[in-house]
């Protein structure tokens, strides 16, 4: 048996003959439309606008969204989503799925949320891959810590007014739509909102965050609201009332990264073990010294592991038992899992790891970024702490 990116993967017994389609016709089209092109592209630091129409066209922007706005829901469950995670994690750039599928963090606090009237405006476009949104949350001086955000909206007749800025914004320098997180109210959790602003209002800036250590090709920006006039009827849920709102969203974002993180590290196991039988060093394989063996050895353990977490998980969401304190160490469990590949593929391929072009060395790089975005570790073990009682 070859150890690969596919017969790492353990056996699951929730994935059925539709499923595996769903496998092959992504790996066809990321095959023929993007892998080709991904190194270049994140070496230009940018993803060509046709990429997104094209993915919507496969049914990638669309699943699991309804129908009625362009998507595919029937029969699609939690491990169509997965796959799909796995599948463009296999291409090892992680920028272009940070910013391809950012509408997946962005678009479900209004379908699940917003008025019918907002959701018809902007929901169809998305997913048609002709227009965009992004979540904006974070600011410079929250970080993680949404119930102290600062950006404020004042109720001014049938507008909110809003001040104030948003930093990190994945997708942002595009986004038609921000899902804004702002201040209604007073402090804490009780006094934010969730507001649909449109990226074309008066008073909406950006500039771009172009000095990455990865996801080169990933959209990044800072938003800027200066005595934005926004509808009173772009408010997602009820004022003061949007914690919730994103909290929820948070959680699905989480189990996608973790599912992601996952099939990263299979991409550096499959990557570390293919130089280490054909790399010779003192007369023999790499893979002959069992110290290297031991290495590979340790990244499938960890890998098993948490393929096994993230199953189990995935089934209990599926049922509807959704756990976010299981949900957040989930993610600690997978990016701690992806670090310790990327490490030990790194030193597994030496000088060849290090090289620009190789997938390791961009995982490797984009480590951090998957253990502080969504919550970082340090956040999911003290959310996972409350949520379990202590």
């Amino acid at each position: 048996m070859s150890l690969d990116f596919d017969s790492a993967r353990l056996n699951n017994s929730h994935l059925t003959a539709e499923h595996e389609e769903w496998r092959a016709q992504l790996r066809r089209f990321f095959d023929r439309e993007v892998i080709p092109f991904a190194d270049q592209w994140d070496e230009d630091g940018a993803l060509p606008d046709e990429l997104w129409p094209k993915a919507a066209a496969v049914g990638i922007l669309g699943l699991g969204y309804p129908e009625e706005f362009g998507g595919v829901s029937e029969g699609i469950d939690i491990w169509h989503k997965n796959i799909l995670n796995e599948e463009m994690a296999r291409i090892a750039v992680g920028g272009l799925s940070a910013t391809l599928m950012v509408h997946g963090i962005g678009l479900p606090p209004v379908l699940n949320f917003a008025s019918d009237s907002l959701k018809q405006e902007i929901a169809p476009p998305i997913l048609a891959g002709t227009k965009r949104i992004s979540l904006a949350i974070t600011e410079p001086g929250a970080g993680s810590d949404v119930a102290h955000l600062t950006t404020t909206a004042r109720l001014d007749g049938d507008d909110y007014v809003v001040n104030g800025s948003k930093t990190y914004i994945t997708g942002g320098m595009n986004a038609n739509w921000f899902t804004t997180a702002v201040r209604t109210g007073g402090e804490g959790a009780g006094g934010v909102s969730a507001l649909l602003i449109p990226a074309d209002l008066e008073g909406v800036s950006r500039t771009a965050l172009d000095k990455k250590q990865g996801w080169w090709c990933s959209d990044t920006a800072t938003i800027y609201f200066d005595n934005v006039r926004v509808p009173v009827g772009n408010l997602v849920g009820q004022e003061n009332r949007g914690f919730s709102v994103i909290m929820t969203n948070f959680n699905s974002e989480r189990l996608a990264m973790s599912a992601a993180m996952e099939a990263f590290s299979r991409v550096c196991l499959e990557d570390a073990v293919s130089w280490a039988r054909e790399r010779k060093t003192f007369g023999q394989r790499l893979a002959d010294h069992q110290v290297i063996r031991h290495k590979i050895a340790e990244m499938k353990q960890r890998i098993n592991s948490t393929q096994c977490y993230l199953n189990q998980i995935s089934a209990e969401v599926e049922a509807g038992r959704e756990h976010a304190g299981d949900i957040a160490l989930l993610k600690v469990q997978s990016s701690q899992t992806m670090e310790f590949c990327a490490r030990e593929a790194m030193q597994i391929l030496g000088g060849m790891g290090y090289m620009r072009g190789s997938r390791v060395e961009r995982i490797y790089r984009e480590v951090r970024v998957n253990a502080i975005g969504g919550g970082s570790e340090e956040i999911m073990r003290d959310l996972a702490a409350r949520q379990y009682g202590l």
